[in-house]
């Protein structure tokens, strides 16, 4: 291969193709001889070659019209050879040609196009040698009149060559060098300068062609590349569900549409084709938002020939609820005749199910699946208001659970998760159509009553939802119990808006956890002055422990036999600085809920392990470990460093739990039980048969004394109550078990005396001091240890036995009452009202004068009343007493 400027043709070649300069013409000939080597110029030769192999049959044919000609010219030529000049060739160049052709043909098995190349060029060089051999044997032989039809013949066969060859120069080239060095021969040397200007103008031509062929070539591959990438892509886009595509005709009938919505609507696709577009989308406006309106959205711009985008419609699926959003555009041919429709379509099916989900989780409670606050609001806002504006009657149930939080902290979060469940099936079985059950969060749940506002109604109803929620659940084997307190308000006499209504059953729902928990309460008026009495209260409580406001009181335990001093419980109190002496019963419900029962649980244990270092060694002192302190699996570290600390024998410590521990009678409870008994400290069950938890848990639970719970000692003296059994129950399962027993609550000497004789070994109460401070304590333990109490131990007033109705007025209210018996002292009366232990009342007895009293004692329907000051001797004269019993 020849060399330019130290090139190769194929560097020379390789230059783009904007390359100038005078080179060009030479660069761009040179291109059509030679073959280009990148991936683009290989399909450029394989596509010229293709052009010029496809039009072999024409050329062929042209040899066979001329040969056939020439033969008739020259039959009578001198010698007769002419016709066999003629017919050698022929034969070598139709063998030629349809060897090429068939080779073109095979298809994969063809060799490559530069092989190809050189093949055609090889064929072009086999047809210029065939008719130059005709030419050569020829000159001498015709006369110079057939000349002139040689001359045509032969021109006109140059002429269809060379449109064959055009797409691959180097044949045609080949042609015309065989024939021109032939005609030379033949015609002698005049015949140069007329055929050597041909060639010039033929070497041109044929550059040009070859460059436009070249040219036209590459843009066809270029445009067949694109082509193809975008059918590739269209395709993937097509398979991947992100998209598909559509085509109809004038009419709205599909012509064309993607495989994966024929699939999608269970058909296949050739059924598609020839139906009306509008057919794949549902006609009834049932449905959702914008089915119908999507379709007839659809049917109008495809009836008015309007572009449209993205409009959504719904999928003629069948049972399968499918959404699909559409594009389209019309089409128009170069005359602006309408050809139809073409256009791109989206699944909206996941994004609506997404969208669908987004409002259901804005709407509803995840956990238990009732709706959540915004949707219980809005629930409540139409409840109050008609579509018109005017004000309807309606109830609010404010709930929460009682000693949910206990469940939470000692079982864990999933089985609160569960009993929350639990309860919102419970809650929406007993209201049931009469209204809807909403959680609020937490174990805050309310219920809104539209037209219901009857008391009664309200009151079965809460209490129903009460006596359900209460009863005793199984959640992962374990038994759990809990309460529920309920606060009503009604509209729109409680509140005619919803904030209204949502704050006065708040307020219902404090003030019936405040009575005890377990009950529901209407909202009274008074009860904003109470709630902002709580809200100052908890906000004190939250810096009494910086402000060092609490203290500790130690109440005297005693033995039943000796009356000896053998332990103090220590128990918290609070002095407000306005307030004054702040109950237990009021401040540590709230330390409760605001979680400060850990920090003020730890500091009563330190502080106590510190004072009964300065007693003597037999006294122990008792603390009260809660729940929520006893699943804190740092508190065995506590109390060590307690221990430790006040330099106290561990066995000198006795921590006192309640039954709720038992909660998560697990593996947990166990060991801790197991790690707090390893350091030595002794335990006591308080406040035994008020709880909720089974009696298994003391088979393996190590207590060493059960403490009986007050409630059933008071009282237990008086005749026909059931309280002694229940003790006498109590000690002698603690003595099989080999534990010791304490009573709590005494107060009176029948009581005292009735607690020996069921053989109790311990007693705590008033009998024998109440709660003293710590300089007190160890006055009474300094000496011999036995409390001197003369003029404690003293037989109460005599009493009368009475049956006549009287008034109690206390701050809940006034209410009837009975008498059964009556002292100077004191009295025993029958009541509806609740009471609790230390509340103020007045007594009305029917003679005129008011006595005052505070509550003793309350045992379901009978309280103990002891009067501030005795009765006057004509108070208590029978006359009086059958006067007033007599009205």
């Amino acid at each position: 291969m020849r060399r330019v400027r130290g090139r190769s043709a194929f560097a020379i070649e390789g230059r783009g193709d904007g390359d100038d300069g005078g080179d060009g013409a030479r660069m761009r000939f040179l291109r059509g001889l030679f073959p280009r080597g990148d991936a683009h110029d290989r399909q450029s030769v394989a596509n010229r070659v293709r052009m010029a192999t496809d039009a072999l049959p024409l050329l062929l044919l042209a040899d066979l019209i001329v040969a056939a000609g020439l033969w008739l010219l020259c039959r009578s030529a001198a010698g007769g050879a002419g016709p066999w000049l003629i017919a050698a060739p022929l034969l070598a160049m139709l063998a030629a040609g349809a060897v090429i052709r068939l080779v073109a043909r095979r298809g994969k098995g063809a060799p490559a196009p530069e092989r190809m190349h050189g093949f055609v060029a090889l064929f072009g060089m086999v047809q210029g040698l065939g008719w130059s051999t005709w030419l050569l044997a020829s000159a001498t032989g015709l006369a110079p009149s057939r000349w002139a039809f040689a001359a045509v013949a032969h021109g006109g066969l140059l002429v269809v060559t060379t449109l064959v060859f055009a797409p691959v120069p180097t044949a045609a080239l080949a042609l015309w060098l065989c024939l021109a060095i032939a005609a030379t021969v033949a015609l002698g040397p005049w015949a140069a300068p007329l055929l050597l200007p041909l060639l010039a103008v033929a070497v041109v031509m044929l550059g040009g062609i070859s460059e436009r062929s070249y040219v036209a070539s590459r843009r066809w591959l270029a445009s067949a590349a694109i082509a193809l990438k975008a059918s590739l892509l269209l395709g993937e886009f097509e398979e991947s569900g992100r998209g598909w595509f559509w085509e109809t005709d004038d009419r709205g009938l599909i012509t064309y549409i993607s495989p994966q919505i024929a699939a999608a609507l269970g058909l296949p696709a050739d059924r598609l084709l020839g139906t009306p577009m509008t057919g794949l989308v549902l006609h009834e406006a049932g449905d959702g938002a914008g089915s119908g309106a999507g379709e007839r959205t659809l049917g109008f711009h495809l009836a008015t020939r309007l572009a449209f985008s993205e409009i959504a419609v719904r999928a003629a699926a069948g049972d399968d609820v499918r959404w699909w959003s559409l594009s389209g555009r019309p089409a128009f041919d170069e005359y602006g005749n309408f050809l139809g429709f073409r256009g791109s379509g989206t699944d909206l099916t996941e994004m609506r199910r997404s969208e669908a989900e987004v409002k259901r989780l804005a709407s509803y409670d995840s956990l238990t699946g009732l709706p959540n606050r915004i949707l219980m609001r809005r629930t409540l806002d139409e409840s109050l208001r008609d579509v018109a504006g005017r004000p309807k009657r309606a109830a609010l149930f404010m709930l929460d659970l009682d000693r949910f939080k206990m469940v939470n902290d000692t079982l864990g979060h999933p089985v609160g998760d569960a009993l929350l469940r639990q309860v919102a099936a419970r809650l929406q079985r007993v209201v049931q159509q009469d209204g809807q059950v909403g959680r609020l969060g937490g174990d805050e749940f309310n219920v809104v009553l539209p037209g219901i506002v009857e008391h009664n109604r309200l009151a079965t109803l809460a209490s129903a939802i009460i006596q359900e929620v209460s009863k005793p659940y199984m959640i992962d084997g374990a038994h759990v119990s809990i309460g529920a307190s309920i606060g009503v308000a009604i509209a729109p006499d409680d509140g005619a808006t919803a904030d209204a209504l949502v704050r006065n059953a708040d307020l219902a729902l404090y003030a019936a956890k405040a009575d005890g928990k377990g009950v529901h309460r209407f909202y009274e008026p008074e009860m904003h002055a109470s709630a902002k009495d709580r809200r100052l209260l908890e906000m004190d409580l939250r810096g009494v422990m910086s402000e060092s406001g609490l203290h500790l009181v130690y109440q005297p335990v005693v033995d039943a036999l000796s009356e000896e001093i053998v332990c103090f419980e220590a128990l918290v109190r609070w002095d407000h600085p306005t307030r004054g002496s702040v109950s237990p019963a009021d401040f540590i419900p709230v330390a409760e809920e605001i979680g400060l029962i850990p920090q003020i649980g730890e500091w009563v244990l330190r502080t106590a392990c510190l004072e009964a270092a300065n007693w003597p060694d037999p006294v122990r002192v008792a603390v009260n470990i809660s729940p929520i302190q006893f699943a804190n699996p740092a508190l065995p570290g506590i109390v060590l460093s307690a221990l430790a600390a006040a330099q106290l024998p561990p066995h000198r410590l006795e921590l006192e739990i309640t039954e709720g521990v038992f909660l998560n009678d697990d593996a947990a409870t166990d060991a801790m039980f197991a790690r707090l008994k390893a350091i030595g400290v002794r335990f006591a069950l308080d406040d035994f048969g008020t709880g909720y938890s089974s009696l298994g848990y003391l088979k393996k639970a190590p207590f060493n004394k059960i403490k009986i719970d007050q409630s059933f000692v008071r009282g237990a003296a008086v005749p026909g109550n059931r309280n002694a059994a229940i003790i006498r129950a109590i000690v002698a399962l603690a003595e099989s078990l080999e534990m010791e027993t304490t009573a709590e609550g005494a107060e009176t000497p029948d009581e005292l005396a009735l607690i020996r004789s069921l053989g109790c070994s311990h007693i705590q109460g008033y009998i024998f001091g109440r709660p003293m401070l710590s300089d007190e304590a160890r006055a009474r333990v300094a000496g011999s240890g036995k409390l001197a109490m003369p003029g404690l131990l003293v037989t109460r007033d005599p009493r009368v036995a009475v049956l006549r109705s009287a008034t109690i007025r206390s701050a809940r209210g006034t209410e009837p009452a009975r008498i059964r018996n009556l002292s100077r002292s004191g009295a025993m009366l029958e009541c509806a009202i609740p009471f609790r232990p230390g509340e103020a009342v007045t007594l009305d007895l029917g003679h005129g004068k008011p006595v005052e009293g505070v509550i003793r004692w309350a045992d379901e329907d009978r309280v103990g009343v002891a009067f501030d000051e005795p009765l006057e001797a004509d108070q208590m004269a029978p006359q009086r007493l059958v006067r007033a019993a007599n009205g």
